[in-house]
C-alpha cells in the first residue's frame, strides 16, 4: 500500500505562538500576569524608556512577590514615601543607593538593572560625574554572573536584533538598544524561561521589538516612519545626478512608508527579509515564528505591498 505524501510544511496551521500581535504601538511588551490586589500608583508619563523599563521590572517583581511598601521599607531602611517616589518615577531621578537597596531586597540581579539605572540617569540629563559618584557610593557589585543560557541566547540572536534596530532607528550604535533588551530579559530570566516555555525566541523578539519601537520616529497616527531609510540605500548612493537621486529617494521613501502600514508580524518579516536581507530560515530563528507562518506572512506582506504601492517589493 502506498503511503500518503508528506504534508507541505507551508500548509501547516499556525501554532499558538503564531497568534497575531497587536498593532505597532509605543506600548512596551508585558511580561506575564501580575498579582491581584491593590493597584499600584501609576508611573510618571514623563520618564525615558530605560527608566521606565527599570521601574516596570521593580514593580512587576514587587507584585509577583506580594511585597508591601511596609515590607520594602523594613528590608531597605528607606521610608515608604521615598520608595513610593522611586517606584512612580516622580519628583527627581533616584540615587543608585536607594535603587540598589530595592533591587537587593527583591533578589534581582543587580548588573542589568544598574545599566538600566545608568541609561535612565542619562535620559534624565544627569552628568557622568553624578552617575559615577552615585554608583561609587554603593558597595561594588562584584563579578558579573550572567546565566550561561542567557549568554548563549545573546550569541544566537544578537546579530538579528542589531540589524533590525539599525534598519528602523538609523543610529550609530543600535547595539545599545539591543543590549538594553537583553538586560531586561536577564532581569527576569527565570520568569521568561517559564513564561515562554520552548519558544523563548518569540518572547524575546516581542521584547526587542518593543524597545526599538519606543525610540522609532513616528507619523502623527503612530505608525513607524521608515522614510529616512531611503537615504541609507546603496542604490541612491550610486546615483551621481542630483535630480535622479532625488527621484530615487522619493520613490523609495514612499515604498518604505508603505511597509509601516502592515500588521506587526508582516512588518517584522518584511524588515528582516528585505531591509536586513535575512533568509526565511533566519527570520524564523530570529522571531520564533514557525517556518510555515513566516512563509505565509511573507506571501501576504508582499501581496499587500504590491496592492498598496503598485510595484515590486524587493528593492535595495
Amino acid at each position: 500500500m502506498t503511503s500518503p505524501p508528506p504534508a507541505n510544511p507551508q500548509d501547516d496551521p499556525p501554532t499558538a505562538d503564531d497568534a497575531p500581535d497587536a498593532p505597532l504601538s509605543l506600548a512596551p511588551a508585558t511580561f506575564g500576569p501580575g498579582r491581584r490586589g491593590r493597584r499600584a500608583e501609576p508611573m510618571s508619563q514623563n520618564i525615558g524608556p530605560s527608566h521606565q523599563a527599570l521601574l516596570e521590572r521593580l514593580r512587576h517583581q514587587i507584585s509577583a512577590q506580594g511585597v508591601t511598601l511596609d515590607e520594602l521599607a523594613r528590608r531597605t531602611g528607606f521610608s515608604k514615601g521615598r520608595i513610593s517616589v522611586l517606584l512612580r518615577g516622580i519628583e527627581y531621578y533616584p540615587s543608585w543607593e536607594i535603587t540598589y537597596s530595592v533591587v537587593h531586597a527583591l533578589a534581582l540581579p543587580p548588573w542589568p538593572l544598574c545599566r538600566l539605572w545608568t541609561a535612565g540617569a542619562y535620559e534624565a540629563a544627569n552628568s557622568t560625574t553624578w552617575i559615577t559618584q552615585r554608583i561609587a557610593a554603593v558597595r561594588p557589585l562584584g563579578p558579573e554572573e550572567r546565566p550561561v543560557e542567557h549568554r548563549g541566547f545573546i550569541e544566537q540572536m544578537e546579530h538579528y536584533y542589531v540589524s533590525y534596530a539599525q534598519a528602523l532607528l538609523h543610529i550609530e550604535r543600535p547595539e545599545r538598544i539591543v543590549a538594553e533588551a537583553f538586560d531586561i530579559l536577564w532581569a527576569g530570566w527565570d520568569e521568561a524561561e517559564a513564561a515562554a516555555g520552548p519558544n523563548l525566541p518569540r518572547y524575546a523578539w516581542r521584547l526587542l521589538r518593543s524597545r526599538v519601537l519606543l525610540r522609532v520616529r513616528r507619523h502623527p497616527d503612530g505608525r513607524p516612519d521608515l522614510r529616512p531609510a531611503a537615504f541609507m540605500t546603496v542604490a541612491q548612493s550610486r546615483i551621481e545626478d542630483p535630480v535622479a537621486r532625488f527621484v530615487e529617494i522619493s520613490e523609495v521613501a514612499d515604498f518604505f512608508d508603505t511597509i509601516s502600514r502592515l500588521p506587526p508580524d508582516q512588518f517584522d518579516v518584511v524588515v528582516l527579509r528585505y531591509l536586513c536581507e535575512f533568509t526565511s530560515d533566519e527570520v524564523q530563528e530570529a522571531t520564533g515564528l514557525s517556518p510555515a507562518h513566516v512563509h505565509t506572512l511573507d506571501h501576504h506582506a508582499r501581496g499587500a505591498l504590491e496592492l498598496l504601492h503598485h510595484r515590486p517589493t524587493a528593492r535595495e
